[in-house]
C-alpha cells in the first residue's frame, strides 16, 4: 500500500475497481482542517482525466502494469493486431482504443503494450519517434524572416509543422505528447 502523501506521477494505482496513472497531486492542509491529498488521475481503461481526493495519511492501493514488448503487424476494420516477439501469439485491440497512438506507429515497428493482470490496456509510445514526410508544402522564397513554419504530412498520416527549411522524403522526429516537430532525425 502507498500513503496518500507519498503519491508521485507516473505511478499506477486502483481505486473503486478502476485502474488510474498519476498525472499531478497536491497537498492542502489549513489550520482547522486535516490535510487533503487531491490527484489528478487517467483512467487507463477509458482514458478519461478525473480528480480523486483522499485524507492525509490513507493508503492506496498500487496497481502493476506489466509492459510486453510486441510488433505492430497490420490494421483490421476495426482493430489492430499485435504479435508477441517471442511466442508468435496475436492480440487485437480496438481502434478506439488507440486513436492518438496511432498517428505514430508504421507496420513492423516494435512497441510496448501495457497489462494488468493479463488485460491489455494499450500501447505505451516512446517520448519522440522518427517518422518521414510524404507531403510537404514547397518553401517561398524571401518567408525566412520570422520563424516560419508549413504544414507537412507524415507516412502515417499525421499533419505537423515544420520548418520552411525541410523538404518532402526527409525524416523527421516528433514528440508524441504533443505530435510537434521535434527535429531532424541523424
Amino acid at each position: 500500500m502507498i500513503s496518500s502523501n507519498d503519491l508521485k506521477p507516473g505511478q499506477t494505482i486502483q481505486q473503486d475497481g478502476e485502474i488510474y496513472v498519476v498525472l499531478d497531486t497536491s497537498q492542502n492542509k489549513t489550520a482547522r482542517s486535516a490535510m487533503v491529498v487531491k490527484a489528478k488521475v487517467r483512467n487507463l481503461r477509458s482514458g478519461a482525466n478525473v480528480e480523486l481526493s483522499w485524507g492525509g495519511g490513507e493508503k492506496v492501493q498500487p496497481a502493476h502494469i506489466d509492459k510486453k514488448e510486441m510488433q505492430y503487424l497490420y490494421d483490421t476494420e476495426d482493430a489492430l493486431v499485435f504479435m508477441d516477439n517471442d511466442t508468435y501469439e496475436q492480440i487485437e485491440i480496438p481502434a478506439a482504443n488507440l486513436e492518438w497512438e496511432r498517428k505514430f506507429m508504421k507496420p513492423n515497428d516494435n512497441v510496448n503494450i501495457s497489462m494488468f493482470e493479463g488485460e491489455v490496456l494499450g500501447v505505451i509510445l516512446p517520448d519522440k519517434v522518427t517518422l518521414q514526410i510524404v507531403e510537404c508544402e514547397p518553401a517561398v522564397k524571401g518567408d525566412t524572416a520570422t520563424n516560419a513554419m508549413k504544414n507537412a504530412v507524415l507516412e502515417t498520416g499525421l499533419q505537423v509543422k515544420v520548418p520552411l527549411f525541410i523538404g518532402q522524403d526527409e525524416m523527421i522526429v516528433v514528440n508524441t505528447f504533443d505530435a510537434k516537430y521535434s527535429g531532424r532525425a541523424k
